[in-house]
């Protein structure tokens, strides 16, 4: 077992995270910091327990999941302007939505989301970023350095210059399908570090060459904490080069090859199940596909791996799916 990987979840606690199918009215679990609903309406949640995140993602597979992030200990709420979140002793989640018109722009909105979420670290307890999530509309629209992702790494990369230095956590970044012009980020920190994990098939994303923007996306690959392996949003790349274009099959055998790549550099076994639960979120361009994807998954994945594919844009035109992971417990 890693040394990282210490006793902050005892045997009979809960992962981290899980997907959860609840019943209408049932309330969330105690242990709940962060209760995350897919698709354009939100479950009805009591606000005062755990902090709420909406996707506009709708679930192709998984309909009726909620995605539960456990705390060890009482969690209380808070929000500072924009920014809301939810903290237990070691853990904090945390979410913010920046109009973009509002802000002047996409760049604009990620360079204030991000700098809101260095200042609001740099105080905290929990100054630690783990792993971030972040949805935009219309991702791949623009050419050249004004493609909307690109906007999104600059202004990104400008906001996390007011943070202080330590690894750049595990990430995704993904593009809603429903054109709000809104800007959504939400994450995981803690008040102890996580260890960066780079995949050695590819290039690290924060090395990319000039071709893929004026800014490289600012992630790592993973995050090994201490509850487990976190896994940034993984796609059929190699190198820094797509592999595959057009080609579902292949592209999803190529993104399951660098998951279990990573995995292998953290310590763990290159397989993609873990003693405590795996957790895949699958985001997929053509929503038709959901049903070849969820089973063609299935056959290559162990049983336990628990698995939601949503609707989403991928960051690179030519990639049709992306996937990312968490693993859990002794095997993590």
């Amino acid at each position: 077992m890693s040394s990282l990987q210490a006793a902050s979840l005892l045997p009979g606690d809960p992962p981290l995270m899980e997907y959860r199918r609840l019943a209408a009215g049932e309330a969330l679990p105690p242990t709940t910091l962060c209760a995350i609903s897919f698709g354009p309406q939100p479950r009805a949640m009591t606000p005062e327990r755990s902090l709420a995140v909406c996707l506009g993602l709708p679930a192709l597979v998984g309909t009726g999941l909620t995605e539960l992030w456990h705390a060890a200990g009482p969690v209380g709420l808070g929000h500072e302007g924009p920014l809301h979140y939810a903290s237990s002793p070691h853990l904090l989640a945390g979410r913010i939505e920046i109009e973009e018109q509002a802000a002047g722009g996409l760049e604009a909105a990620a360079a204030e989301a991000y700098a809101a979420i260095a200042r609001f670290t740099a105080r905290s307890d929990h100054r630690h970023l783990l792993r971030m999530y972040n949805n935009l509309s219309d991702i791949n629209v623009g050419d050249g350095d004004a493609e909307r992702y690109k906007l999104f790494c600059s202004g990104r990369a400008r906001g996390l210059r007011e943070r202080r230095a330590g690894p750049l956590p595990a990430a995704t970044a993904v593009g809603r399908q429903d054109h709000r012009p809104l800007l959504q980020v939400y994450w995981i920190a803690a008040d102890e570090p996580g260890k960066a994990i780079e995949n050695p098939r590819q290039v690290s994303a924060f090395n990319y060459p000039r071709q893929y923007g004026p800014s490289p996306p600012s992630f790592s690959r993973a995050m090994l904490t201490t509850a487990g392996l976190l896994v940034s949003g993984t796609g059929s790349i190699l190198g820094h080069a797509s592999r595959h274009p057009g080609d579902l099959q292949a592209q999803l055998d190529e993104i399951l090859r660098n998951l279990a790549s990573v995995r292998q550099a953290s310590g763990g076994p290159a397989v993609l199940v873990s003693g405590r639960g795996t957790l895949l979120k699958v985001y997929l361009r053509d929503a038709s596909a959901a049903g070849f994807v969820s089973g063609y998954l299935r056959e290559q994945l162990p049983s336990q791996v628990q698995l939601v594919v949503l609707g989403a844009d991928i960051c690179r035109r030519e990639l049709l799916v992306e996937i990312d992971a968490a693993h859990f417990g002794p095997a993590a």
